[in-house]
């Protein structure tokens, strides 16, 4: 089997790839938050930081594309190719307003007379492979047979389906009938997307569709970041992963202000793993003092236990 890490925006940055990958690993592929690319064809000082070359990366990363433009796609994946990647993504699912509103991510599901000229022009011009993530619709599940007939003309190297249209968000059920329909279907390997968040969920999956060779897993591998070793996520290992990333992101950022804020939109997966947090938890989120958040960070290391399976909590 082989094991995916789903791109969170503002949480799976390249430190933390690198980190995640040195301190537990067990993921067979790294996506990154989806790049923007656009007719400057320049890439910002942040793009180039959390696009190095792949060479330099330690662990195995595919970039993620978000454009309705096929011309800034193509361009984008040009780049990517001459640092070294071999595969970019196409990001189809994201259902943030501010993103489907101007027509991408999961907006461009809402017009595919606009999707098919899109996957013309990019397929028949690619420098690299090029895998697709998708939802199953933008309002209705019933979308997802037309939507699968368009992706079934080109040749893509895997279809990451998340089943669920974009109006539900990442909450309310996964609708695995629809996920069926695709594998049913699909001219290209499927793997799958949604609430995996424990081994026993994933145990489960895969005796449900053993012919399904991967998965993408995204908040439950972040609250767990340890899920997919043998060992699992030990409070050692979890705090030395903290330690970590605590000092590159003061490095990174000039400061702990900044580097706390961005810590615990770690901390609101990883509270999951731990019995009793509720108290130390509602201290962590307040504090703004880095003395503190470090002792109470401590504390919740060595004093509170640990559960063998994340209870989510997040929604």
């Amino acid at each position: 089997m082989r094991y995916y890490f789903a791109p969170l925006e503002g949480l799976t940055d390249s430190i933390y790839r690198k980190l995640h990958y040195s301190c537990f690993g067990g993921v067979d592929r790294y996506y990154t938050p989806f790049f923007s690319p656009t007719v400057h064809r320049a890439l910002t000082a942040r793009e180039k930081r959390e696009l190095p070359p792949a060479d330099t990366l330690g662990c195995p990363v595919v970039p993620q594309l978000l454009t309705k433009n096929p011309e800034d796609f193509l361009w984008m994946a040009g780049v990517c190719k001459d640092l070294g990647y071999e595969e970019v993504n196409l990001n189809t699912g994201c259902p943030s307003g501010t993103v489907t509103a101007k027509g991408k991510g999961a907006g461009i599901l809402r017009d595919l007379e606009a999707l098919e000229r899109f996957l013309d022009t990019v397929f028949s011009q690619a420098p690299l492979p090029v895998s697709v993530k998708t939802r199953i619709g933008f309002d209705r599940p019933e979308e997802f047979e037309r939507i699968l007939e368009l992706y079934n003309r080109y040749p893509i190297c895997e279809l990451t389906v998340h089943p669920r249209v974009r109006a539900a968000f990442y909450s309310g059920p996964v609708d695995m009938d629809s996920f069926r329909y695709a594998l049913q279907t699909s001219n290209a390997p499927v793997c799958y997307n949604g609430s995996l968040a424990n081994r026993r969920q994933i145990q489960k999956f895969f005796e449900a569709y053993p012919t399904v060779k991967a998965v993408m897993l995204g908040r439950g591998l972040i609250a767990d970041p340890g899920l997919l070793t043998p060992t699992g996520t030990t409070p050692a290992a979890l705090a030395q992963f903290h330690d970590g990333l605590l000092g590159e992101y003061i490095r990174t950022f000039g400061g702990s202000r900044n580097a706390m804020f961005r810590m615990k939109e770690n901390w609101r997966f990883w509270l999951c793993k731990f019995v009793g947090a509720e108290a130390l938890g509602k201290r962590l989120r307040k504090t703004t003092d880095e003395n503190e958040y470090r002792a109470i960070t401590r504390e919740i290391f060595t004093s509170l236990p640990m559960r063998e399976e994340v209870q989510p909590d997040w929604d």
